[in-house]
């Protein structure tokens, strides 16, 4: 990712917006930019894998959650946190109850229940330390799921009655974990239905 800079002929000076200046360049834009105390990011493309995981988990939500309080949404939808001013494009996302929104566009989420990324080797440090500290400033938010496209591996992340959070990890197929906000069981050999590791 990289942000938008005003080069001079000294040195180059970051430009930094107001978050009202980027929602308005973001829902003019034809590609989907992260927001962070200022500055814009790009958000690069995913790989064959990555794009397929997303579509097992989403099918396999979506299927379960039919007719039920919560909905699971993808890509396109916007996470914003107001404690640290963070924009971002979570894969997936489960939202429970009412979902509340920036402003009445609403394209722009307020209260997600359960996030989900799919890890690729360029986002991989990024989802797992500085996204996933600032996804905990999201009070609603219960639990967290990193899965990673390059190799079997799930972590799941749980918040805890203390606000603490607890990791399980998970590598083999045969394994399954529960998103327990949903009771919804995950077999890993669901999540990489399709995929072929060496």
């Amino acid at each position: 990712m990289f942000s938008f800079y005003l080069y001079t002929m000294a040195e180059p000076a970051v430009k930094y917006y107001t978050q009202e200046e980027y929602l308005a360049f973001e829902r003019e834009s034809k590609e989907r930019h992260e927001y962070y105390q200022g500055e814009i990011f790009n958000m690069s493309g995913a790989s064959y894998e990555h794009n397929l995981i997303e579509d097992n988990i989403r099918g396999t939500l979506h299927a379960f959650l039919k007719g039920k309080p919560c909905r699971s949404l993808g890509c396109n939808l916007r996470v914003h946190s107001p404690k640290n001013t963070l924009y971002t494009y979570p894969d997936v996302l489960i939202v429970c109850g009412e979902p509340k929104f920036v402003d009445g566009q609403f394209d722009t989420l307020l209260n997600p229940s359960v996030l989900i990324e799919i890890l690729s080797p360029s986002t991989a440090d990024y989802d797992k330390g500085t996204k996933f500290e600032l996804y905990r400033d999201i009070e609603s938010l219960q639990e967290y799921v990193l899965i990673n496209s390059g190799k079997v591996h799930v972590e799941l992340y749980q918040r805890n009655n203390d606000h603490s959070w607890i990791l399980t990890e998970y590598k083999s197929l045969n394994e399954s974990f529960e998103i327990k906000t949903i009771s919804k069981t995950m077999l890993l050999a669901e999540v990489y239905e399709g995929i072929t590791f060496p």
